[in-house]
């Protein structure tokens, strides 16, 4: 289950040892790019108290919005598996797609064409400078899985998300997957 190497369309499931980040503890991020200038994903687990509606007056159906991660938190990203309904889509892996004609998105959820079983909205992404996440994974900040839900990783969007990864990591993480998110207040 766990991968060696950060890929582009794999997830990394934050270690019980991120408990003081507070952007990154208990989270899991799928990787939408990685390579020598960087990595760039999006936290997958962690919904905010916005819909979409809130943030983009012209969209009339009120999908919600994930925290993706503590860059550029003023900034709205999104995935999706319709790039045959959204033009200019990048390939994530295993059909999951970043980004493409924004317009065209707000004219297909408002016709209800796309579905929030579809679409995913963040605001801000999860971002690493050249070798910066080679480095976490070295420090035991992050284990690499495989996304084995392809385009249904759409579709895991509950705080329930990392401990169901550890469970599925069992051995040492077993222990983790109960534990309080503030170990102090066991």
């Amino acid at each position: 289950m766990t991968e060696d190497k950060p890929t582009k369309g794999k997830l990394l499931v934050a270690e019980p040892s991120l408990t003081g980040d507070v952007s990154f503890n208990r989270s899991v991020v799928l990787l939408a790019e990685h390579n020598q200038e960087g990595s760039v994903g999006f936290i997958l687990n962690k919904p905010l108290d916005y819909n979409i509606c809130d943030l983009v007056s012209e969209i009339t159906i009120p999908f919600k919005v994930f925290n993706g991660g503590p860059v550029e938190q003023d900034n709205l990203y999104f995935i999706h598996k319709v790039p045959h309904l959204i033009d200019n889509s990048i390939e994530i892996s295993d059909g999951i797609f970043w980004g493409g004609d924004f317009d065209k998105t707000v004219e297909l959820i408002n016709n209800e064409t796309i579905t929030e079983q579809d679409i995913r909205f963040f605001l801000g992404y999860s971002g690493w400078a050249s070798y910066q996440l080679d480095e976490e994974l070295l420090s035991n900040s992050w284990v690499v899985v495989k996304n084995e839900y392809e385009s249904s990783i759409l579709e895991k969007s509950s705080n329930a998300f990392w401990k169901e990864k550890m469970l599925e990591l069992g051995g040492d993480y077993l222990l983790w997957s109960n534990a309080p998110e503030n170990p102090t207040l066991n």
